[in-house]
Formats: structure tokens, sequence, C-alpha cells
């Protein structure tokens, strides 16, 4: 869906393009996170290390970011040695449920959208307080259900379930789950709260709007593509390619999957049951 090097979402303001609105979100997390510059900062999940990038560019610390996909490794290199950041970021594979570094390692430590792939929260927080030195910061945006989630409504089930599969998750978890996996891992908190449901000024568009763009869009390829009558047209070109042997077999069922989940995500906003930018901000005591 062209969202480029950053894999997540933000919210808006008018006249802001999906690339502005992702650096701003980026920023307010490395804010929250009190990086600063010098600072020893791990990135988990970081991708092809979008974020990564702009919190060097940003804060001008150095970003280690951790992520067990070798493939977005590479790319996160090339992407570095582009930028001529190379001496600002290592990119390290590892799972995030056992860190390969040692105790108090990092000034600071962030998660955007990553950590809602781990099976336990508890888990993957424990292991951020671990590697975070005493009286550093841990910020993350997390996707969550809201408190109006309610699993007794058939379709809200259906639109959780949809989110999951569609977007690789093995459960979703509760904004209060999360809440208490973080203080239950040693975390100081200081900040909990849903930014996607926040109506402050600078953030009038909501996240999903560029999922959202309706029967047709003409504004731009990108817009195109989104809009149903674009999303029918990649169907059917993947169909053929497929067919013909020029994409491998199983890319079209790829593509229904990533359609299913862009189409529950835009539902679960829209009643308000789902959130991908949860902010937690914590801090590991100095004791």
């Amino acid at each position: 869906y062209g969202w480029g090097e950053s894999f997540h979402f933000a919210r808006k303001s008018i006249g802001e393009t999906l690339r502005e609105s992702i650096r701003r979100h980026e920023h307010i997390l490395f804010s929250s996170a009190r990086i600063a510059p010098g600072m020893k900062v791990l990135d988990v999940g970081c991708g092809v290390g979008g974020p990564a990038r702009e919190c060097i560019r940003f804060t001008g610390a150095h970003v280690t970011g951790l992520n067990n996909n070798d493939y977005q490794i590479q790319r996160a290199n090339i992407y570095a040695a582009k930028h001529k950041q190379e001496n600002y970021s290592t990119f390290v594979k590892g799972d995030f449920m056992d860190m390969p570094f040692e105790d108090n390692s990092f000034d600071a430590v962030y998660a955007i959208e990553a950590t809602c792939h781990a099976p336990v929260l508890k888990g993957v927080y424990s292991q951020m307080y671990r590697v975070l030195k005493p009286g550093g910061y841990f910020a993350i945006y997390e996707w969550c259900l809201t408190d109006k989630y309610d699993n007794s409504n058939e379709l809200h089930r259906k639109l959780a379930l949809d989110i999951e599969h569609g977007d690789g998750i093995a459960k979703l978890f509760s904004t209060q789950v999360a809440l208490q996996a973080a203080k239950d891992a040693g975390f100081e908190i200081e900040v909990a709260t849903d930014l996607a449901h926040e109506t402050t000024i600078g953030n009038e568009i909501p996240w999903y709007a560029d999922l959202d763009v309706g029967l047709i869009n003409f504004n731009g390829i990108q817009g195109f593509a989104r809009s149903q009558v674009g999303r029918m047209f990649t169907t059917n070109a993947v169909k053929l390619l497929e067919k013909v042997g020029i994409a491998p077999a199983g890319t079209y069922q790829v593509q229904e999957v990533l359609a299913t989940a862009a189409d529950s995500l835009v539902g679960g906003a829209k009643k308000e049951i789902f959130t991908p930018m949860y902010l937690i901000v914590g801090r590991k005591p100095l004791n």
C-alpha cells in the first residue's frame, strides 16, 4: 500500500502527507523515550530500518535494530549505507523474546507496532526492561483491542480474528493487558494513552484514512492502488501473473489476505474496538 520504509500508521493533519505524518508520529515516540544525541538506543522489531534512520536524523543517537528476518536486515543495511548512517546504526538478527544483548546495554528502547507479534506481552516487555539501563525510558506503540471491544459481539470477534489472521498476529490483547504487562515487567509507567482516539489539533484525519479511500481514487498511483477499483485491478493482475508463471504460486492468496487485513483494520477502527497506537511510556527504576 505504498507505506515506504516505515511499516506503521499515523494520524494526519489537514494538508499533511502520509510520509510527513509518519515522521511526526515517530518523533512523538522518540521524544517520549527521552532520546538524546550520543545515546545507545534499541529499536525492537525494526523492519527495514525506516524509524531507526529517522531516529538517527531526529536525535543524533546510535540505533541498534533487532529483527528476525534476514532479508529485512539486509535491506536495512543497504538503506543505512545509502543515507550514510553506517556509523550510527547496527542491525542484528534475533528473537525479541530472547534478545542477544547483555543486561543494561541501552539508554533507551522503543518499538513501533512490532511487539503485537509476541505470544505474551510480558515476555517481550521484560526483555526490553532487562537490556535497558537503570533510569532509561521505554516507549512503544502497541496494537490493542480497546475497552469498547465486546467478545460476545460476533462482528467484533470477526474483525479481531481477521486482523490477527491478515497481519500474522497470534493474539490481540486489550489495552489493559498491555499496560499491566508493562507494569509486571518492572516499568514505572508515566504515560498510557490511546492516540488513535485523541481529538487534538493537528490530528484531524484518522490513521486509517489511507486504507479507506472508497470506490476509486485518482490521488496518485498509491491512492488508486488502495481504492476498491485499484484493488480489483491489482487482484486480477496478480491472478494473471500467477497463472502464466511470472508470480510464484500463492501470490494471489497473499494478496487476498492483505486485502482482508486492510478491511478489518478499517472496520475495527470505525467501531473503535481496535487501535494500532496505544502509547505506553515507562522508566526503569534507578535501583
